[in-house]
């Protein structure tokens, strides 16, 4: 295939998978199962390698993120972000239309939105194109987070249809219900606190450094509010449709309301029906429909008059406290649950809410028997918000957080900055030792199949493992002694052990359940280390120097590698033949010439783009770094480079170079 033949298909694939994108996850009616949609990806990405002249940066490839840090520069809005005023009852809906109808005396209508719980975001596009993704921040400005908005897969790189040449849309970027369970689960397990709700997720993970973590996370976006020049509408209603078209994800429950009892209609209709949506709500925005009346109304000092935000009640309910009772995790960590008497909440009966450590049971002042209010943390995780202190029995005994573990009734620890109670006895405490065998045989993991929870358990109890290197000593009659296995089930979990000799080191390291390392940490230190010897022997300095790994990680892994117990079933797994480290093929024209530097690559280049050059400093060894610091060798300076970039690289003494000079330290 020559390069105009390749053009021609990668045109043709980018179209096609974008329109996939689009009907996927904006309209959700797919037209193509995941299999051929990852053909189709699998060849544009083989294609553009093959041709790296035809990658276009609004490529479908160019979703997943990239690992290099990158410091969010402000942006001044070229719109103020203002908040909205916030309403609670009808009363004050139907003042708000009074004083809009004293305003002016024309007709109008109402648009009705629901207001999803999130954070908000504006996208300019520029030609068709996503230029740049800005956060609210303080209303004026906001933070440059366009690498990580390019990851949410709901928002459109490029557009189709008869869209402005320049405008701004307007929205909310959520996490769904679904993603966050599981993104909690994650957390809880390698000893992280969990998010509080979907929106303070959907925020943190707008923020953070690393683009490639960002595209893990599944972020949504629903987008509202059209602004700029030349604009094809003048209702706000009207524009969305057009929105809608040109490949943007808007809420198909958007609705024109002509009167105050449509808008009442449609507050009592969604304060039921929003329980069954898949993201968060908190509420309906009102909005005059007319932009020429928007513009004509105008703005107080905070918000806009021509727009309301009616919020949401969230559901309370009144139960019981008959006992809290306490889970120990596979980390060590104590998880205190609050056992009510059923009661419904939001269409479903709770019977336990969390309560997540002993500073919340302090702060509630909670007693046995105690008359509570419980309501959903962001309409999903039930939560004690305050107890009714005028129904408590004098005599009530007082809940004081457990000094000693509730399975092996070792005496608990606490440990400094930390908010949760450990149990320490990795190696006797029953819920740990299962919960790390469950851990290592999973699917992001060493994914052995056949092994699940209840044949871990029965493992457990005939005393056949104790830890993960045991697995690797079972027999064929081992298994078929248990009860409910048979001879097929034994042969598929013996070829499963069998298969697992060959998944990555980064996937044995994360299996390995080492506190604060996750998937991601994981990843990160074997790509930076490349072995599990270097990585048992580094100092403190050697792993905060590895990307994302700050104090609190580094810390947890020296005093893992300082046990006795670990190093001993490191041994026992080596001599099972897994991979303790990075296998890495050798490229064409790789070399060490940049081994050991730290590069910057900032501003625009005549031969090369920033990424070509990115990719050949990493081909002869060097590492891309994303900030100056004293650290840094060299600075390669292209055209419309920053100028705090280039005063603090001469404050340092950073030698900058060309492209050409680069070029020059590795002949």
């Amino acid at each position: 295939m020559n390069q105009q033949e390749a053009a021609l298909r990668i045109a043709y694939l980018c179209e096609e998978l974008d329109r996939h994108n689009y009907k996927y996850y904006s309209l959700n009616q797919p037209e193509i199962d995941d299999y051929t949609f990852d053909q189709l990806m699998n060849e544009l990405i083989a294609l553009e390698q093959s041709f790296p002249d035809l990658l276009h940066e609004t490529s479908p490839t160019q979703r997943v993120g990239n690992d290099i840090n990158q410091d969010f520069k402000q942006v001044a809005h070229k719109y103020q972000m203002l908040s909205l005023s916030n309403t609670y009852t009808e009363e004050e809906v139907a003042d708000f239309d009074q004083r809009i109808r004293k305003l002016t005396d024309e007709n109008f209508e109402y648009v009705c939105e629901l207001k999803f719980d999130g954070t908000s975001i504006s996208l300019t596009y520029e030609n068709g194109k996503l230029v740049r993704a800005v956060t609210r921040g303080d209303g004026e400005k906001g933070d440059d987070v366009t690498a990580n908005v390019k990851t949410i897969k709901s928002i459109p790189l490029r557009l189709h249809g008869d869209y402005p040449k320049e405008f701004e849309i307007r929205g909310e970027i959520v996490l769904p219900f679904s993603v966050f369970e599981n993104l909690n689960r994650e957390r809880e397990e390698i000893g992280e606190q969990p998010f509080a709700n979907p929106r303070n997720a959907a925020s943190g993970t707008l923020k953070l450094q690393n683009s490639s973590i960002v595209a893990t996370r599944k972020l949504d976006a629903y987008l509202y509010h059209v602004l700029g020049n030349n604009l094809p509408e003048d209702g706000h209603y009207a524009l969305l449709q057009h929105a809608a078209t040109w490949g943007f994800k808007t809420s198909e429950h958007t609705r024109k309301c002509k009167s105050i009892e449509e808008i009442f209609d449609f507050l009592k209709e969604w304060n039921v029906r929003r329980k069954d949506l898949p993201v968060a709500t908190d509420g309906v925005v009102i909005k005059i429909d007319s932009i020429n009346l928007q513009q004509e109304l105008g703005f107080t000092a905070k918000s806009p008059r021509w727009a309301i935000a009616y919020k949401f009640k969230a559901e309370q309910e009144r139960t019981i406290l008959h006992a809290v009772s306490y889970q120990v995790g596979r980390t060590g960590a104590v998880t205190p649950v609050a056992n009510l008497e059923p009661v419904l909440l939001s269409g479903t009966v709770v019977r336990r809410a969390t309560l997540h450590n002993s500073d919340v049971i302090a702060n509630l002042d909670l007693h046995l028997g105690d008359t509570v209010f419980i309501e959903k943390g962001g309409e999903i995780i039930p939560k004690i918000i305050r107890v009714d202190l005028s129904e408590r029995h004098p005599m009530s005994e007082k809940v004081d957080f457990i000094t000693h573990c509730p399975e092996c009734n070792t005496e608990l620890i606490k440990q400094e900055g930390e908010s949760a109670f450990y149990c320490p006895n990795e190696t006797g405490c029953p819920p740990q030792l299962k919960g790390k065998l469950e851990h290592f045989i999973g699917r992001k993991s060493m994914d052995i199949d056949g092994l699940g929870s209840e044949t871990i358990d029965l493992l457990f109890q005939n005393g056949l493992v104790q830890n993960v290197a045991d697995l690797y000593d079972l027999s064929f009659n081992d298994l078929t002694n248990l009860d409910r296995m048979g001879e097929k089930s034994a042969n598929r979990i013996l070829e499963s052990l069998e298969t697992s000799r060959s998944v990555p080191f980064e996937r044995v390291l994360f299996s390995l359940g080492i506190r604060f390392v996750g998937e991601t940490v994981a990843k990160k230190l074997a790509r930076g280390l490349k072995s599990i010897v270097k990585i048992s022997s580094a100092s403190l300095e050697e792993l905060i120097a590895v990307d994302e790994i700050g104090t609190k990680i580094a810390e947890s892994i020296l005093n893992w590698f300082k046990e006795l117990k670990n190093q001993n079933l490191i041994e026992r797994l080596k001599a099972q033949h897994l991979n303790f480290e990075i296998i890495e093929q050798f490229k064409e024209g790789q070399t060490e010439k940049l081994a050991g530097l730290s590069i910057i690559v900032s501003g625009t280049f005549e031969k090369f783009s920033r990424e070509e050059l990115k990719n050949f400093i990493e081909l002869h060894g060097g590492k891309n770094v994303s900030s100056i610091s004293t650290k840094t060798d060299y600075l390669i300076a292209g055209e419309n480079i920053g100028p705090s970039k280039l005063e603090k690289a001469e404050k340092l003494k950073i030698p900058i170079i060309s492209e050409d000079q680069l070029i020059q330290l590795t002949e």
